[in-house]
């Protein structure tokens, strides 16, 4: 039996761990590879990929492979990947040690019953450094069944998960963001500013240490339109001067802001080039080889 009869079986049994283990054998974890950039900037870049809901074992066998031979990684740029939950021991496993592993989401509970929920600190113990909450599909929701419409979740819940997961050792890429007609109305940094000040009442100042903001203009996710670097710059300028006033002024010169709004190949120079955009949360480009264009594409590379 193959390995892909074997993963789509009803019953795994043994045979499944025999799977997951031939899988490692094909990929050998090659060490950290870094390059000097001789402009690092006033912050490291977060380079992150959010492989969604996306990839069979084969794909993540391939895409692993990728990242691994994708060559040297700047010496000022953390790179980090969003895994599917099913995966994230097998990557943290088999992908080189200076590429970080996110789970996609964790629970708003510690443990308990809480069914189909991933605690933060389970996600510690199989290899993960960073998670990503508040993304604009969860906060969005996932309607199923006319019967069925689930509410996306709330600020407060994000939040209240925000700071289970720093609490668990976790870092957090904690996502914002508007909906076109939110833009076209001019109240962006109302509803950006109503997300985060959910957040800052539910850290302490020494908890923005472990966090970063991804801001998602969410009409620009996943439908090929994209803000211009300088729409993109003004929110982050205007994210950083938020976090000044409400948080502190250190915190605002230290925390990375992320866009998130389809950075590709493309796009990654002139949006990285922009002063407080300090990185990128990557969707689809995050599942091609084009990926590592955009950790190159920060400045002085």
């Amino acid at each position: 039996m193959d390995a892909k009869s074997l993963i789509t079986g009803v019953s795994l049994g043994v045979a499944g761990f025999v799977v997951l283990g031939e899988v490692k054998k094909v990929l050998s974890k090659p060490k950290a590879s870094r390059v000097k950039n001789a402009s690092p900037g006033k912050r490291n870049y977060l380079i992150g990929g959010n492989w969604k809901c996306n990839l069979t074992l084969d794909g993540v066998t391939a895409l692993v492979k990728s990242l691994n031979s994708a060559g040297p990684i700047p010496d000022n740029v953390d790179v980090v990947v969003g895994v599917p939950m099913p995966y994230l021991s097998l990557v943290r496993s088999t992908l080189r040690s200076d590429i970080e592993v996110a789970a996609q989401d964790s629970c708003v509970k510690t443990f308990g019953a809480n069914t189909g929920e991933t605690a933060a600190t389970m996600l510690t113990e199989v290899g993960c450094t960073w998670v990503i909450l508040g993304h604009s599909e969860r906060r969005a929701g996932f309607n199923g069944h006319a019967q069925e419409l689930r509410k996306g979740e709330s600020n407060e819940t994000v939040a209240t998960k925000t700071k289970l997961a720093v609490d668990a050792g976790l870092k957090v890429m904690v996502c914002v963001g508007e909906h076109k007609q939110e833009r076209q109305d001019g109240v962006t940094m109302k509803i950006v500013g109503e997300q985060l000040a959910a957040v800052k009442s539910a850290l302490s100042t020494a908890d923005w240490a472990n966090v970063s903001i991804a801001y998602e203009p969410c009409w620009a996710i996943g439908t090929g339109l994209a803000a211009t670097p300088e729409m993109a710059q003004e929110t982050h300028s205007e994210i950083r001067a938020w976090v000044a006033k409400n948080v502190s002024a250190d915190v605002a010169a230290k925390v990375r802001i992320q866009y998130g709004g389809s950075m590709k190949a493309a796009n990654a120079k002139a949006l990285l080039s922009q002063p407080d955009i300090d990185g990128g949360l990557i969707g689809g480009a995050s599942l091609k080889p084009e990926f590592f264009d955009c950790v190159n594409g920060v400045p002085g590379m």
